[in-house]
């Protein structure tokens, strides 16, 4: 079967040549040509792009090329010249110069690289001039082309020729690589039609040049590719071309360099490839952080445990001492105390005990005097919160996240100004992508590609509903206040290639449509066509799979004829039109893509406020547009302004949810400070005023801050907004708790009035509320060191606000509760004040709940010995698993998470990384003070022909190598490598007018006068290698600058270069110019900073051999710029800049707590302690709760080590002043005192706030605010209330012997006093019974109430001093 089936190919092959023998009439002899002289335009030929000049058949002898013919054919086709007189030729001058017309196209994009330019001219000039020519090629269709004489001469339209597969597959790889600079593509797809250049092979290429239906190739040519030897199939004296291809690491005959790296991967040198990422800590086979984190923990256990054998062992001899009889304890079974002398007195004791009195004293006084004078105090203070909050009327609120999150002084941020500085600033996008998940695929016959799958969204009539949406859209158009007239798309859009005057079809508008440039004629179009004897329809379908794989062709090889290129004139990359394919099979893409790209104007700029209006209407329509239930489409959408538009609607939607917060704690506050003695004093002891007063100096407090900060001009943001009132709130709440739960827990003594009574609690508890609020204000005021704009904004915010507090706590509180003290004793009620009860206030003081109950229950329980010990190992535990957890919280904050959870942003978001393709474009951008007009300048940067091989553009191709390393996908388009080729002479972009007006000036490339424009700008380079002087550098560079690309010249620099290139008004120095490539598609946080990281190093790299040019400025940088840099430059040093800010706000608890506790160093240390656990611990919660760390995160952990003061420094200074016998029972004292007030005044006012939080729309809120602030509060709780008392009851400070001295005095004179009472009333009995009366001495000091117990001698008397 096998063997008939070659028979009767053989015998196909044959006839075919029989019928070529026939229509030729001619032989294949060497020395004679199959055709000779131009016989005029090609009739078969329709919508050429260039004129189809075909030559006439004349089978003759090779002609003698002599004189201007020779140098014409020398010109054209070298490798062919043998010398004036010596040269035989198959082509006239009138070939020769439709072929160099012909070749001049293929130089413009193939010139690049030179053996590539020279293969390509050989094949053409073989088949066109070599005096052999009728043995490489056979006639296959003629047709009759009348002549301007009348004669009508048979002229050739189409041939077969013979190629030796040894040239076509070596001219095949010398021109596989070459490079288009401006787009960052390869030539070669180009010119192999639908294959573009991943399918494209050595049989396609040439099949293209072929084919007349490109508009492109004059004639049909069969490029037949024959195996060396193979000659079976080839007509008696016929062979196949198989002269020198050269290699593109050659030079030419003619003199040319090897071609560049960047073209050609056999010139590259030995790039080594990059180190190896560097390996995970492991130890063993374990991770080395767990390993070490595990090591210390059983380190730490271990010296516990031994701490826990010599602390039994110490009790157990004690008590051992006790049963031998050295007994602690007297006849009475009172225990035996240690008498403390002035001499066990330390100075660190003098010193707390010296510091506590005068803090106590000053306040005291204080109280006092703020409580006696209520009414004059609370309108000063009023007055003062209003003088600072008027300052409010000027503040500036920042909603910008450039200013936000990027420091003024940021190396991101001066890189963004330059480039905004001197180039216009980053388009706005505007898009949509669309998909048709329920559409159903469909299979196409084509004639040309064969059978192809379609997947139900490229269909004609979602396409055709596409259009008529972009043409919606394009249509929108508004009156504009600001530019007084009506104002549409072509106002505000990015025209490219008319940006000074542009019309509606000159905006860049990227989408499938543009293929068929936004015509419906040109959808539905069809044409009958046939290919290889069979004859079908082609219609859209082919010119879409045409124009995806070919997108830059100016015309499709269908009988439709039509053009890929936008109605705009650029072309549309397929990345840019679908989405959601695979490996290039484009016509089962899953989603279509339509982007409007709009020019960006400085928030000062009149157009801001019309460009952000046409972004309003847009998003109206496309929003109309989905709710219509007749859309076939299910997508996603984006403005430029949606984002900014999203955050602030969340922030405005979220006030109630913060509103609300604010109310509970506000009620909680005000029931829970209530006395509720009785349910008919009710209305009196409660304390909804106080808990309002409390709220508006919280309230008013941050006003005052946020007033001050105006004032001189710092702005203000919605982070601000949110937080500090929160965080002030805890603070003072907590204060506010513990003063008023302290004053109705004190009795009053006898004789001492109400505003006495008050200064006196104020001066026991205000040194501890100074202690924190000192602690927290120095804390933030140190935090603003930050660099983050947003960081120190908040920290001088939060600083400022809790000092107002604490002052106003001291002033408008003090004064506030003296009031209602006044109203309470007057047994008033609080809402109607007229109103009295005649129920008397209770004589024994109010203990509350949680008091009685932290005393009897759960402190107790708490440092009970086994749980003392089960707490330190469980909280160790915590810790160390924490720390390991700690290296492995991931850093950033995708920005998603900036939207609400209903946003649409969300959906554009999926979509975006489920569809897009190709990543954000990233400029790499040079200073002043690089000579571009040298030699070795210019070799520096191009990556052409006799560029260095590590040029800057060199550098970025390497890159381009390792995506998943680099980030970087696509080499950067290089104006410097265009601007050669646009000046090199054997193109025709760069010419000189010769004859007319403009004589001497630049000539276009679409200028047709024949004798009009024909001087080069620059003569051939004997080496090949093209290097302007710098005046020609100078000369020309603004003529290719403002060069429209067009068919005749596609290096024209216009809408790819013209913005990217600054110079000099005077001089014309390059001053500023960039080079843009493509990032990898980024889809979160760590690669967008990897990203920017990665094109730093690479900058970096590029400046420092940059520099090493001769002429280059010392300051000359290279640096990559893309609008997401701004953002995620601090995550590259958000780790090192959290540890900072956190460290220095741990410093002053450490440094405050110490000196408020006369230099109690082992306090202080304990109390650092506590609140680095909960900040670590914080950080390991949020590693498992999938809480980002970034700025608002560090925000939030500022603001952990603040709150985390207000839960441990309480209690640890209660501790150190209580003067209990053991460390057990000083510790059982502070958890139910000052532990009962904590709990009440900080966790419990801040849980039904943060609860509340959950139910916001923002993620961010969600996130950040909610679920980080309760894990910051439930830590705080669970190590202020429960590791810290027992840390204390085993490690902390010894009593104060200066405390125990001052007691024991005291006590002794009370001794003393109660001797003398006693003395003086068994005198007073003597002398009754011997008088019969009792005297009454009015100025004795002591009164004293005499309790006779009939049970006991007279001698025993009960007396009670008061």
């Amino acid at each position: 079967m096998y063997s008939q089936r070659k028979a009767w190919e053989r015998s196909v092959t044959l006839l075919s040549l029989a019928v070529c023998v026939v229509l030729t009439g001619a032989q294949h002899e060497p020395g004679y040509c199959s055709f000779y002289e131009d016989c005029g335009l090609n009739p078969a030929v329709e919508g050429a792009l260039i004129p189809p000049r075909v030559p006439c058949k004349d089978y003759r002898k090779a002609v003698n090329v002599t004189g201007d013919h020779y140098d014409l054919f020398k010109s054209v086709c070298p490798m062919f010249a043998n010398g004036d007189g010596d040269t035989l030729g198959c082509c006239s001058i009138r070939q020769l110069t439709a072929l160099q017309g012909s070749l001049t196209l293929s130089k413009a994009v193939l010139i690049r690289c030179p053996s590539c330019a020279e293969n390509f001219a050989h094949l053409h000039c073989a088949t066109t001039c070599s005096p052999n020519q009728s043995q490489m090629l056979t006639i296959t269709k003629t047709a009759n082309i009348k002549q301007p004489s009348g004669v009508i001469k048979e002229a050739v339209v189409g041939y077969e020729a013979y190629i030796s597969t040894n040239f076509s597959d070596a001219s095949f790889r010398s021109c596989r690589n070459v490079r288009i600079p401006s787009t960052g593509g390869f030539a070669i797809a180009t010119m192999c039609g639908r294959y573009g250049s991943t399918l494209c092979t050595p049989q396609r290429w040439y099949d293209f040049q072929g084919d007349s239906s490109n508009g492109l190739a004059p004639l049909d040519i069969n490029f037949r590719l024959l195996p060396e030897g193979q000659t079976a199939e080839l007509p008696q004296g016929a062979f196949s071309f198989a002269g020198r291809a050269l290699n593109c690491n050659e030079t030419t005959p003619t003199g040319g360099e090897a071609c560049s790296c960047q073209d050609c991967e056999q010139s590259c040198p030995a790039v080594p490839p990059p180190p190896p990422l560097p390996k995970p800590f492991m130890i063993g086979r374990l991770n080395g952080v767990l390993v070490i984190c595990i090591t210390v923990f059983a380190c730490i256990f271990f010296l516990f445990m031994c701490y826990l054998v010599l602390e039994c062992t110490t009790y157990y001899l004690k008590s051992r001492s006790a049963r031998k009889g050295m007994s602690t304890k007297d006849q009475n079974e009172n225990e035996i105390k240690h008498k403390i002398t002035p001499k066990d007195v330390t100075y660190s004791d003098k010193a707390s005990l010296a510091t506590q009195d005068f803090l106590g004293s000053l306040f005291q006084t204080w109280g006092t005097l703020m409580a006696r004078y209520p009414l004059f105090v609370l309108p000063v203070c009023l007055v003062v919160v209003i003088v600072f909050t008027v300052g409010i009327k000027d503040i500036e609120l920042t909603t910008d996240p450039v200013q936000l999150w990027s420091a003024p002084e940021s190396r991101a941020m001066r890189e963004k100004n330059f480039h905004d500085a001197h180039f216009d600033p980053f388009y706005r996008t505007n898009q949509l992508i669309l998909t048709a998940p329920d559409r159903p695929s469909h299979y196409y016959d084509s004639l040309l590609f064969g059978e192809q799958n379609f997947s139900g969204i490229i269909s004609k009539d979602l396409i055709i509903e596409l259009l008529e949406l972009q043409q919606r859209i394009q249509a929108i158009e508004f009156w504009s206040d600001d530019l007084n007239r009506t104002a549409s798309l072509k106002d505000v859009c990015y025209a490219p290639l008319n940006p000074d005057n542009p019309s509606l079809t000159d905006c860049a508008v990227n989408s499938l449509p543009q293929y068929f440039q936004n015509s419906l004629d040109n959808l539905n179009a069809k044409a009958n066509m046939t290919e290889l004897g069979v004859t079908k329809d082609v219609d859209w379908r082919d010119h879409f799979i045409y124009c995806v794989n070919s997108p830059l062709s100016f015309k499709d090889i269908t009988a439709l004829g039509m053009s890929c290129m936008a109605d705009y004139g650029g072309p549309v990359f397929p990345f840019l039109a679908v989405g959601g394919y695979e490996n290039e099979a484009y016509t089962i893409a899953e989603a279509l893509i339509l982007t409007f790209s709009l020019n960006n104007y400085a928030r000062s700029d009149v157009k801001f406020k019309v460009v952000q209006q046409w972004e309003t209407m847009f998003l109206e329509i496309v929003q109309e547009y989905q709710k219509n239930t007749s859309t076939n489409f299910t997508f996603a959408y984006m403005a430029e302004r949606s984002l900014e538009d999203e955050i602030n609607r969340t922030t405005a939607e979220d006030i109630p949810i913060f509103m609300i917060s604010y109310a509970v704690i506000f009620l909680y506050i005000a029931v829970a400070l209530g006395e509720y003695s009785s349910w008919k004093r009710i209305l009196v002891d409660s304390k909804f005023l106080v808990g309002l007063g409390g709220i508006l100096v919280v309230g008013c407090s941050v006003l005052a801050s946020m007033g001050f900060y105006a004032w001189i001009g710092l702005p203000s943001s919605l982070v601000i907004l949110q937080v500090v009132p929160f965080l002030v709130l805890a603070v003072g709440a907590d204060n506010i708790f513990i003063f008023v739960l302290e004053y109705q827990r004190d009795m009053r003594r006898p004789g001492e009035q109400r505003e006495e009574h008050i200064g006196r609690v104020l001066g026991n508890v205000a040194p501890s509320m100074l202690l924190c609020s000192l602690s927290e204000s120095v804390c933030f005021f140190l935090g603003a060191l930050s660099t983050m704009p947003a960081v120190k904004s908040f920290a001088l915010y939060a600083a400022l606000a809790v000092l107002m507090d604490f002052i106003l706590q001291m002033t408008a509180f003090v004064a506030l509760l003296s009031l209602d003290a006044r109203r309470q004793d007057a047994n008033r009620c609080e809402i109607a004040c007229c109103v009295t009860v005649t129920t008397p206030h209770p004589s024994k003081p109010n203990q509350g709940v949680l008091l009685p109950l932290m005393k009897k229950y759960y402190a107790p329980a708490l440092l009970n010995p086994v749980t003392r010990v089960i707490v330190m190992v469980v909280f160790l535990v915590m810790f160390c698993a924490s720390v390991f957890l700690l290296f492995n919280v991931k850093v950033g904050l995708d920005q998603e998470l900036a939207m609400p959870s209903d946003s649409y942003m969300l959906d554009y978001f999926a979509y975006l990384y489920k569809y897009f393709e190709v990543g954000v474009p990233t400029y790499f951008i040079t200073t002043k003070g690089f000579n571009f007009t040298s030699a070795e300048g210019l070799n520096a940067v191009c990556s052409s022909v006799g560029c260095d091989q590590f040029s800057f553009t060199q550098k970025i191709r390497y890159a381009t190598e390792y995506p998943d390393r680099s980030y970087l996908a696509v080499p950067a388009s290089s104006w410097v490598d265009d601007y050669i080729d646009w000046l090199n002479p054997g193109s025709k972009c760069c010419r000189i007018y010769t004859t007319g007006p403009n004589v001497g000036e630049f000539c276009p490339a679409n200028e047709t006068g024949f004798f009009t424009c024909t001087k080069k700008c620059m003569k051939t380079p004997e080496d090949g290698v093209l290097r302007p002087s710098p005046e020609e550098f100078y000369r020309f560079l603004p003529d290719f600058l403002s060069n429209r690309p067009d068919l005749q010249c596609p290096k024209g620099g216009l809408g790819a270069y013209d913005k990217a290139v600054i110079r000099d008004n005077e001089t014309g120095e390059v001053i500023a110019s960039r080079f843009m490539a493509y990032h990898t598609p980024l889809v979160n946080s760590e690669e967008f900073t990897g990203a920017l990281q990665k094109a730093r190093e690479l900058a970096r790299n590029i400046t420092l051999t940059m520099r090493q040019i001769p002429g280059t400025s010392p300051d000359f940088e290279v640096f990559p710029y893309t609008v997401t840099y701004v953002f995620y430059e601090q995550y590259l040093t958000i780790v090192n800049e959290g540890l900072f800010n956190i460290a220095i706000c741990l410093l002053p608890t450490f440094v405050v707590c110490c000196i408020l506790l006369g230099m109690d160093l082992r306090s202080g240390f304990l109390n650092l302690f506590t609140i680095v656990m909960i900040t670590v611990d914080t950080v390991g919660v949020m590693t498992l709760w999938g809480i980002d760390f970034n700025a608002v995160s560090l925000i939030n952990l500022v603001t952990a080590v603040g709150i985390s003061v207000e839960f441990v420094s309480h209690i640890t200074r209660s501790f150190a002043l209580s003067i209990g016998h053991t460390k057990v029972e000083r510790a059982k004292e502070a958890t139910a005192n000052m532990g009962s007030a904590v709990f009440a005044g900080v966790a419990m006012t801040n849980l039904p706030g943060i609860i509340v939080l959950a139910f916001a729309k923002a993620q961010l809120i969600q996130i950040f605010f909610f679920r980080l602030n309760l894990v910051i509060t439930l830590l705080g709780m669970a190590h202020g209330l429960i590791f810290l008392p027992v840390l204390l009851s085993f490690f902390g400070p010894g009593v104060n012997n200066a405390l125990l001295l001052q007691d024991q005095e005291k006590k002794s004179k009370e001794m003393e006093l109660n001797n003398k009472a006693t003395y003086d009333n068994v005198n007073f009995e003597n002398h009754e019974k011997s008088n019969g009366e009792i005297p009454v001495e009015p100025s004795c000091p002591v009164k004293a109430n005499v309790v006779f117990n009939t049970t006991q001698e007279p001698n025993k008397l009960d007396i009670a001093m008061l």
